[in-house]
């Protein structure tokens, strides 16, 4: 690519500088054609564990493996051009040691040329988060909601809503910026709680279920396209990808069967 085509990809620094300022627009991709779509209008693409569930079909993010983020991380790499992309650290692949920690971090940047990861931040993290930053991977960090730790926690259910698990969030929070994470994932918790998160922090808040007072968003893109009948509560639909998709196919399907597909602009013919 020719130096006057290339386009610069934002940064973690450029991410942390807008703490307070424009909102920062977030969404998740998996692969490279919604990456494309998404990359002209999001300042970082999330390529989430997520992916388990809205694209394999788990039951939770508890199965996605090294191997599914890489190849992911690596179509969206490949579609997107302007975004900061962000991999998720899979379940079991930084919560038993710093080094491992590191080991599976940079072997995440490596193999698919990423700009962050995003881990889940409980009490233990700080260290972890520190030791990866001082070793030059950029992390985002996760509060509140955690859905890799949704069985010690009873479940996908909203945190915050107690004073003592609400002091927790804001004390992790504030832990992960003072490791250095570049920004803060504030997932599913109450508004007030969200808010006093983003008071209480340096770096910018990233809202998902959470307050319009964080300094960005995030939604799960199919979540946000309505490719599913059921979304959490703080889900909006933009779309309604599901009824296009079927009535595409439905009208596919008949076409098909009445042999009115293909037409003659769909076929080929020898040339005279």
């Amino acid at each position: 690519m020719s130096a006057q085509n290339h386009v610069k990809r934002m940064t973690a620094p450029e991410i942390t500088a807008r703490k307070g300022g424009d909102p920062i627009v977030c969404l998740t991709a998996y692969d490279a054609p919604t990456a494309s779509i998404l990359d002209e209008y999001c300042d970082l693409i999330l390529v989430g564990d997520s992916v388990g569930m809205v694209i394999h079909g788990l039951n939770s993010t508890v199965g996605v493996t090294m191997e599914m983020m890489i190849l992911h991380g690596q179509a969206v790499m490949r579609g997107s051009q302007k975004a900061l992309v962000v991999v998720d650290m899979p379940f079991g692949s930084y919560e038993d040691g710093k080094e491992r920690a590191f080991q599976n971090a940079s072997r995440m940047m490596m193999e698919t040329g990423c700009q962050a990861i995003k881990i889940e931040s409980g009490s233990y993290a700080a260290e972890t988060i520190r030791y990866l930053v001082e070793r030059g991977i950029p992390v985002m960090s996760h509060v509140g909601l955690r859905p890799q730790s949704h069985h010690v926690l009873g479940g996908f259910r909203a945190r915050g809503r107690r004073e003592s698990v609400a002091n927790e969030i804001v004390e992790n929070a504030k832990a992960a910026a003072e490791a250095g994470s570049f920004a803060v994932v504030v997932e599913g918790v109450s508004e007030d709680i969200a808010d006093k998160v983003t008071e209480a922090v340096s770096i910018p808040t990233i809202g998902i279920g959470a307050s319009a007072k964080c300094d960005g968003q995030i939604l799960v893109t199919p979540d946000m396209l309505g490719l599913f009948d059921r979304v959490p509560k703080f889900v909006h639909k933009f779309a309604d990808q599901k009824a296009l998709v079927e009535k595409a196919a439905s009208e596919y399907a008949s076409n098909v069967k009445d042999r009115s597909f293909p037409r003659m602009e769909n076929v080929y013919h020898f040339k005279k």
